[in-house]
């Protein structure tokens, strides 16, 4: 009898002693989360010098306590005053509404790249003095910001460096608050970056030099077409067939529409093989000359209506428009690779096959021999050309087999030497 209540008395101080086990866990976990952020708050805010001068404002009070030295109290509360007083800089919440403007999206190396900030006060009270920077690539540009009355627009205007091929991130802006000895330092991201690209210089070549190649009529493939140059057949007329195409003679005689059927032409299908490979290259010039050499190739060709591939090791290109060319040789980078120019010919031969011409275009390192076998593994229906960039060279031509090798000092030689290619 006795059992009984003696097991429900212990079955209930069981459950009070797990619901009180589960509550002091939960609050247990509480006070961690709650000491995990005020860590995380404290490390963005505290620099580098400031957790050093709190250590040491920490070991001085425990020596001048421990030790009684007057020295030690002296220096603990010169460090605590000024660590209190860093403190006062970056309380408080700045209200800002900021705005990150590029004039444009787009440049070409060289030319005038510029940024605006605007920095508007949106609460109802005036704001303190600040300071506003924003990232441009791997620097840092800083801009002071005045004291601000409610509603009051601050605006500064900067310039991005355009010397150097590239994409560059703009932002995002950060207001930074700190003390002046820089014990603590509060930023606050205010946007998202943006983007600046800035696109290689190209050279333009004038006429059909970009063909070289005398094939301005096109080569004939054996691919039919129904819209080219090269007329080959009749054939009956199919729903959706350009009705320019039709045949009218042949159609009045037999009764029936009847539509012309073409050999379909090499003349407008130009590929541009460009090694990203860092080993062909013994130079950073040397690349950006490749990469401009590419990128007028590439554009002499869109403007005369023709199919464009560009290949690397990295893979292809866009070549369908000029402004989609430009933006993918603005972010194209050398870097460690085993591929050669041979085996990318041979590796992506498919892409190639439809090319009446393909440019193979490297820097000093690869020897005339090879860029021969690269482009030995080229079908026999493309004519080749090898470009070699070594600034400061002379231009040059020589032939192997039929490969044409040109040697390119500067982007200015290259509609010379085109020009001189097609005489």
């Amino acid at each position: 009898m006795r059992t009984g209540p003696g097991r429900a008395v212990t079955s209930a101080g069981t459950s009070r002693g797990t619901s009180l086990g589960a509550s002091l866990g939960t609050a247990t976990r509480s006070a961690r989360s709650a000491v995990r952020r005020v860590v995380v708050v404290v490390a963005d805010v505290v620099t580098g010098l400031g957790a050093g001068v709190f250590l040491v404002a920490v070991l001085a009070w425990v020596g001048a306590l421990v030790l009684g030295w007057t020295e030690l109290l002296v220096l603990a509360l010169v460090l605590t005053f000024a660590l209190l007083g860093a403190v006062a800089f970056v309380l408080g919440r700045l209200s800002y509404e900021v705005t990150l403007d590029l004039a444009t999206r787009r440049v070409t190396v060289g030319d005038r790249a510029l940024g605006g900030l605007l920095v508007r006060n949106t609460s109802s009270r005036t704001a303190l003095p600040s300071a506003m920077e924003v990232s441009v690539g791997r620097g840092v540009a800083s801009f002071p910001v005045p004291r601000l009355r409610s509603g009051a627009v601050h605006e500064d205007v900067f310039r991005v460096p355009t010397s150097r091929r590239a994409v560059i991130d703009v932002g995002p802006v950060r207001s930074v608050r700190s003390d002046p000895l820089g014990l603590l330092r509060r930023e606050v991201v205010w946007n998202e970056p943006e983007q600046l690209v800035v696109h290689p210089r190209t050279a333009g070549l004038a006429g059909s030099s970009v063909g070289s190649l005398h094939d301005l009529e096109g080569r004939a493939s054996r691919d039919l077409s129904d819209s080219d140059v090269s007329f080959h057949a009749l054939r009956d007329y199919v729903p959706g067939d350009d009705r320019r195409h039709i045949h009218w003679r042949s159609t009045a005689r037999t009764g029936q529409l009847v539509v012309r059927q073409f050999e379909e032409t090499r003349r407008s299908q130009l590929a541009v093989v460009l090694s990203t490979r860092e080993e062909d290259y013994a130079s950073d010039d040397e690349f950006e000359l490749a990469v401009s050499t590419t990128g007028s190739y590439g554009l002499q060709a869109i403007r005369e209506d023709r199919r464009v591939h560009v290949l690397t090791q990295g893979g292809n290109l866009r070549g369908d428009s000029r402004t989609r060319l430009l933006d993918d040789l603005a972010g194209v980078e050398r870097s460690p690779s085993r591929t050669t120019l041979a085996d990318i010919a041979r590796a992506r031969r498919g892409e190639l096959d439809a090319a009446s011409v393909v440019v193979l275009v490297a820097g000093s390192v690869p020897s005339p021999a090879d860029l021969r076998a690269a482009s030995v593994r080229l079908s026999l229906g493309a004519r080749a050309l090898a470009v070699r960039c070594v600034p400061g060279a002379a231009v040059a031509r020589h032939t192997i087999g039929d490969l044409t090798v040109l040697t390119l000092g500067s982007l200015e030689d290259l509609p010379r030497a085109m020009r001189k290619m097609n005489d």
